[in-house]
């Protein structure tokens, strides 16, 4: 992510002053004054953009006549890797229609697929499950106004900051790329193009794919398949290793262990009794892994290796990248995920989310935050909690571990 900066102490302080004036909501208040303030805000960072180079000129053809646009707001707050079931997300994500559109092209893109698994180490079955993930192989792209949707994230919400950060980079792949901004289009959340980079991205991994010197994810799958496998590679994934398997745990494992970025080899995971889900022991191996249980200790285990966590950089969903990871195994033929999911286990909503969060920090398990986004800090905040608790400390906030938290919160201390 781009750090914004360069801009002199007087500027700063100017628009620091009038966005503290702001709204904090976009939903709610008069159309007509939120419309202003939204106004004012495109106003006042126009000197910030140009502090980063980007032209007068630019940024109003690019930032001119936007409005807010509150389906972005409401689309931040359900954004289904965060508040689906994994295993809703993950059925849906491994269609039919995925599998067989992905062998079409396989077959059809087979020689640029040769050729960036040579120079970059992907399988051209993973740069397939992620262009089928991100944008069904180019038919949905997204239809919001690039620089409206990064607008509205940078005025309001949760992700001020980031929304800011990518409403530069976007100005700056404008003027660096030649694009009109009139033609940019892509997400609620700012990704664009046959793979979805978000701007920052773009600047700091795209590359040309197909030759012409121009790199253009909207138009070119091949430029866009090649950003991915240079996003992917750069981002640690290592040729000839698999992301992970799916595993079945030895009696008596220590639930603490999974989830805590605990690494250890393949070798040693074996050692402690840790086999396939097929019952088979795994190769002997020094690569590092650790094991993961996405849906608690009554859903299934996958022992993941660095190339998982390269699937993460580009989403930081552990859904999304379970659903790379087997869309791409179908594509080659291996089986789905055979253990059983917890069907009869509801996923918290955002709102509970954020009750579980505030609850583990008056309970004194601190979760750096109450986003209602369960991440590492709050699997772990629900990790020690469950510890002390002698409960098996898988870190998964399940809805019956959220009534027993709010109801030791309710009791005298």
């Amino acid at each position: 992510m781009i750090v914004l900066g360069g801009i002199k102490s007087a500027r700063k302080w100017a628009f620091t002053a009038l966005i503290a004036l702001m709204p904090l909501s976009l939903v709610g208040g008069p159309a007509v004054a939120q419309n202003a303030n939204f106004q004012a805000f495109i106003e006042a960072f126009r000197s910030q953009a140009m502090a980063e180079g980007i032209s007068g000129d630019l940024y109003d053809r690019a930032m001119t006549g936007l409005t807010p646009n509150e389906r972005v707001v409401r689309a931040l707050n359900t954004q289904p890797e965060f508040t689906r079931p994994i295993w809703e997300y993950i059925e849906g994500a491994i269609s039919r229609r995925r599998m067989d559109g992905g062998r079409e092209q396989l077959a059809a893109n087979a020689a640029l697929f040769d050729r960036l698994e040579s120079e970059y180490g992907v399988p051209r079955e993973v740069l397939t499950a992620v262009w089928a993930m991100e944008s069904n192989f180019g038919q949905v792209k997204g239809n919001y106004n690039l620089f409206q949707a990064l607008a509205t994230l940078a005025y309001d919400g949760r992700r001020q900051n980031f929304g800011r950060s990518q409403l530069i980079a976007a100005l700056k792949i404008s003027q660096q790329e030649g694009i009109d901004p009139s033609l940019m289009t892509g997400s609620w959340a700012g990704a664009f193009g046959h793979t979805q980079f978000i701007p920052t991205t773009f600047l700091a991994y795209a590359v040309d794919g197909d030759g012409d010197g121009v790199r253009d994810l909207w138009n070119s799958h091949a430029d866009a398949l090649a950003s991915a496998a240079s996003y992917l590679e750069r981002s640690g994934w290592r040729a000839n290793r698999d992301w992970g398997t799916e595993v079945k745990l030895p009696d008596g494992f220590n639930y603490a262990l999974a989830g805590a970025d605990v690494k250890r080899s393949i070798s040693a995971w074996s050692a402690a009794g840790v086999r396939r889900i097929t019952d088979e022991a795994m190769p002997a191996s020094d690569v590092q892994a650790e094991i993961i249980l996405p849906a608690g200790a009554a859903g299934p285990a996958f022992l993941i290796t660095g190339n998982f966590d390269a699937i993460m950089r580009y989403n930081p969903a552990t859904s999304y990248a379970l659903a790379i990871s087997y869309l791409s195994d179908g594509l080659r033929g291996r089986p789905g995920i055979l253990g059983a999911w917890p069907y009869g286990e509801n996923q918290l909503s955002l709102r509970q989310g954020v009750t579980i969060q505030e609850a583990l920090a008056d309970l004194g398990f601190p979760t750096g935050g109450a986003d209602g986004i369960i991440g590492p800090n709050t699997r772990q905040a629900v990790r020690d909690f469950q510890t002390s608790r002698g409960l098996p400390a898988d870190g998964f906030p399940s809805a019956g571990l959220l009534t027993r938290i709010l109801n030791e919160r309710q009791l005298p201390r």
